[in-house]
């Protein structure tokens, strides 16, 4: 009889144990949902890996949303720097790419870069680094998002050559679904595009996508 109860307590015991191991770290941020891409052509990372991607780009909206760039400087590639994409194709012509050192200097700055074209009318979008991130980057509440790992939901009528520019990347997508008012089209999705280096996911891209004419 003892020996049962002893056995009993043990199994309680681990499992209590496991459970601690497999939680992760609780986050300011909640998203509605976590998807996983089977299709992938990626060579998948274990699933530990994933969990820190996913981890991450919470992290980093987080910062983005608060403003506190200090601490989101240290997530840029070191060596890459980070690109910003207005649109679902990546320009590798007329994209911005902000090295940590860039970016600690014009983040603050009234200096203006020209970041892209508007879809529709072509006009240039010429603004400062801080307000891009601000009124672009974050032009919707992407706390409220879905977000999905190494698979995209948001599919309009722009190319989307995210996989062929960066092959070796492991990226996440918060998605917004589009309104029945405007017939699902007002959708909008955030890409953050990560690669590793000596062992650790540094952000190299950030990449919006909405519907396009």
């Amino acid at each position: 009889m003892k020996k049962i109860i002893f056995l009993f307590l043990l199994m309680l015991f681990s499992g209590s144990c496991t459970q601690k191991k497999t939680d992760l770290p609780s986050q300011e941020l909640t998203v509605n949902s976590v998807s996983e891409d089977t299709t992938s052509t990626l060579k998948p990372f274990p699933e530990a890996e994933n969990k820190n991607v996913i981890s991450l780009s919470i992290q980093i909206l987080n910062l983005l949303q608060k403003e506190q760039y200090d601490e989101f400087i240290g997530f840029i590639h070191p060596e890459k720097g980070m690109r910003f994409s207005m649109y679902a194709h990546v320009d590798p012509q007329k994209n911005k790419v902000f090295s940590r050192e860039d970016f600690q200097k014009y983040i603050n700055s009234n200096i203006r870069f020209t970041f892209g074209e508007k879809d529709g009318t072509g006009e240039k979008y010429v603004i400062s680094l801080g307000k891009y991130i601000q009124e672009w980057v974050l032009k919707r509440d992407f706390s409220k998002a879905e977000l999905l790992h190494n698979t995209f939901k948001g599919e309009g009528n722009s190319l989307n050559n995210l996989k062929e520019m960066y092959p070796n990347s492991e990226f996440t997508e918060f998605y917004i679904s589009g309104t029945e008012q405007y017939g699902g089209m007002d959708w909008n999705a955030l890409r953050l595009v990560f690669e590793k280096f000596e062992g650790k996911y540094y952000l190299v891209a950030i990449i919006n996508d909405q519907w396009t004419i």
